[in-house]
């Protein structure tokens, strides 16, 4: 159903293909390209404009572009006050300015059979054209890294929306404190040109299905298997905590804030995002794919991570009605 893709056009350079964060399209001249992608925020109930914001450029940056504008459709339910349209445009405004990106237009509408408001964003980026990376260029050997650490974005929304239920769990409120402010480190943005500039062949964004379902699209993307431990991944702790009170797995909750990187050189990769002020660690390695999609556990047990997953926020927000 998803390669129903219309007439291919010359100027595409990298066309619609699972994995991928992006589209790649040719500017006029031989050095520049634009990068298009679209994303909806159907989960999350406050803050849903910067997240839109942060979700479409973190896609621009994993493709080694540089975020330009943005387009928002904005969807509202009947009876919508003035006051939550001016907030969801005022907050897509302060993230577009703080990523220096513009909001190039869009589409606003009140619409039937909607419970909440319904946010769906393009982004528009340009990349030197022997400067595109994309989710299938890794390869067998490549080391896996994994920028901050998981979970950040669905954390967010989680301590956001279910703040009461998770008190109600005997969550602390500085814990559901400290998860609020994720909202300040969801760009990858900034590690990203980093990345791209210093060895990376591969760069993913890990929202829907978390770190596991990033790992699982660049490894059908590339044609790879990979082999990656648990104990690796970097899970805060109020992230730990909020997660075991809703039963949530960190690894497969939506994970905007961290970066995958797929490289050759991870040393000198580390070294460098270090430099820039960015936590990084090598995660595990891309393999053969008759070699499997191997996740091992603290216990030593070998996980097949065979398909892509639905995420753990959608469960969980649903399990709570929100």
């Amino acid at each position: 159903m998803l390669g129903k893709l219309g007439a291919h056009r010359p100027e595409t350079l990298v066309p619609a293909s699972l994995g991928v964060d992006a589209a790649v399209v040719a500017a006029d001249g031989d050095q520049w390209a634009w990068v298009l992608t679209s994303d909806p925020i159907t989960t999350a109930v406050s803050g849903a404009g910067r997240l839109a914001v942060h979700v479409v450029c973190n896609d621009l940056a994993a493709m080694g572009a540089e975020p330009v504008g943005v387009l928002a459709t904005l969807l509202f339910p009947q009876g919508a006050s003035a006051s939550e349209v001016a907030t969801i445009t005022a907050d897509i405004d302060l993230t577009a300015r703080a990523l220096h990106v513009e909001v190039l237009g869009g589409h606003t509408e009140v619409a039937p059979g909607l419970s909440a408001p319904l946010v769906v964003m393009t982004g528009v980026g340009k990349a030197r054209r022997d400067r595109i990376l994309t989710a299938s260029g890794a390869r067998p050997g490549d080391a896996l890294v994994l920028t901050k650490a998981a979970a950040l974005e669905g954390t967010h929304v989680l301590a956001n929306d279910l703040a009461a239920h998770l008190r109600s769990r005997g969550v602390a409120e500085d814990v559901v404190e400290a998860a609020r402010l994720y909202a300040d480190e969801l760009s990858v943005v900034p590690e990203a040109r980093v990345a791209a500039e210093f060895g990376a062949t591969a760069m993913h964004d890990p929202t829907e299905a978390g770190v596991i379902g990033a790992l699982w699209e660049m490894a059908e993307a590339s044609g790879c298997g990979f082999r990656v431990r648990a104990s690796r991944i970097a899970v805060r702790e109020p992230t730990r905590i909020i997660c075991d009170a809703l039963g949530v797995d960190p690894l497969r909750l939506i994970a905007s804030g961290a970066l995958l990187i797929a490289c050759r050189d991870v040393e000198a990769l580390l070294r460098v995002l270090q430099e820039h002020g960015v936590a990084a660690a090598q995660i595990g390695q891309m393999t053969s794919a008759e070699h499997g999609r191997v996740l091992i556990h603290d216990d030593g047990r070998q996980e097949n991570v065979s398909q892509l997953e639905r995420d753990e926020l959608y469960r969980v927000l649903e399990q709570q009605k929100v």
